[in-house]
């Protein structure tokens, strides 16, 4: 009986989910090509370092097996504590709990609250790696088989399986399937959705920065929340995870992230794709008034890798239900973009990739009826729940408020 011959499953977007998906794949020996639109994985700064959950740490485990995981865990950082410590911006000290009388807390737990976050994952630490790191380590194995400067806009169905659709008009090579994962300006995501797809702009921006460890060192271990309530330019916060055992090392280098609510963090010509100078520039402006302690996060920091931000959010009621393809879905930011409240986003989309590359595998790499049925109905659960949490955060903490009605990106 001769072999059947597999198409490969093709992937757009080279980012965390599509690339755990990719390793997922190249371990179950199934076929893929993955396209990218940047020209390499160093073509543009990476961004801030992501805290890992319990359901993100399981859903790589699960990808990538006893061994690589070991290798993966090494690689993260690991900080004691399990919440947040504030500090005052202006002074450098850290801000006590408020004190509440029994009136103020009985009102305060008749509020409707959000679940409880907790930042630590596994063994009581709190997990996080940097966006960077983290795309090596998914990559690794899957190198020949990413073509990079392929920006896919669409997708064609053929008779017998799909083809991708790059910005100059030429096609790929026919797939099995097509699995959308480049973000959230995904082409294949308003496709397949028919529009049903979509990313509100809350209008709140951000900047993200590193620094070498030693900058950190004042600050010492745990995960820091610094607020700044009475900036002239508006209320901002930064956030950073001070990991031990690596703040005398200059080679070694901790990421922040600075948010703001809508109105106060502006770029250059509202050019929020720019990187580097401009982005790290506003910043310095930003805290030139902050403590002592905490100036060298921004005096120090690695131009080259600070980067302005949008906060999106995908719809707050949750993933919208669209009609089944067999051949194509998306996953990751393309399906449930989400707000940085939590680092619920990243955690989100690696779940989707081991649910997604499990079922496919279960069908032998073939587009059988029900694998990318399964995935969506699965997805919707989880991912809706997250976008809901993530939202709700992101009013308290952004003062974002958006509905079907808002500006879409």
């Amino acid at each position: 009986m001769a072999s059947i011959t597999r198409k490969p499953i093709l992937i757009s977007g080279a980012g965390l989910a599509s690339l755990l998906l990719a390793q997922s794949l190249r371990r179950a020996s199934i076929p893929f090509q993955v396209f990218e639109r940047d020209a390499s994985i160093s073509f543009r700064a990476q961004g801030y370092r992501l805290r890992l959950s319990s359901e993100g740490l399981d859903a790589i485990e699960s990808v990538l097996g006893p061994e690589d995981f070991q290798k993966f865990w090494d690689t993260c950082g690991q900080t004691g504590g399990g919440g947040f410590a504030a500090i005052n911006a202006t002074t450098g000290l850290k801000i006590p709990e408020p004190a509440k009388d029994e009136k103020a807390e009985k009102a305060e737990a008749e509020k409707p609250k959000l679940p409880k976050e907790s930042l630590s994952s596994r063994d009581g630490k709190v997990v996080g790696i940097s966006r960077g790191d983290m795309r090596k380590l998914f990559m690794e194995g899957c190198e020949p088989f990413i073509h990079w400067s392929h920006h896919v806009t669409g997708y064609e169905l053929t008779s017998s399986g799909v083809q991708a659709i790059f910005a100059d008009g030429s096609k790929s090579i026919e797939g099995e399937m097509l699995i959308g994962g480049e973000g959230i300006y995904s082409k294949v995501a308003r496709q397949v959705s028919k529009g049903k797809l979509k990313v509100y702009d809350t209008g709140a921006r951000g900047i993200h920065g590193q620094a070498p460890a030693p900058a950190f060192k004042e600050l010492g271990e745990g995960v820091w929340r610094i607020t700044d309530e009475t900036n002239p330019k508006g209320r901002l916060f930064a956030i950073t995870n001070v990991r031990p055992g690596e703040l005398d090392d200059p080679s070694i280098q901790f990421g922040w992230t600075m948010g703001a609510q809508p109105g106060v963090i502006r770029a250059p010509n509202d050019d929020y794709s720019m990187i580097g100078q401009p982005a790290a520039q506003l910043a310095k402006e930003f805290t030139e008034d902050w403590h002592e302690s905490l100036k060298p996060l921004f005096e120090q920091m690695n131009v080259d890798e600070a980067a302005f931000w949008k906060i999106t959010c995908s719809t707050p009621t949750g993933v919208p239900e669209w009609e089944n393809e067999k051949r194509v879905t998306v996953i990751g930011d393309a399906a449930h973009s989400m707000t940085p409240a939590g680092g619920i986003g990243a955690n989100t989309a690696v779940r989707d990739s081991a649910l997604l590359g499990r079922l496919i595998a279960g069908a032998g790499g073939f587009a059988a009826d029900g694998v990318t049925k399964t995935y969506e109905q699965e997805m919707r659960v989880y991912a809706s729940e997250a976008v809901k949490t993530s939202y709700g955060m992101a009013k308290i903490g952004f003062g974002v408020s958006i509905d079907e009605n808002s500006e879409t990106v």
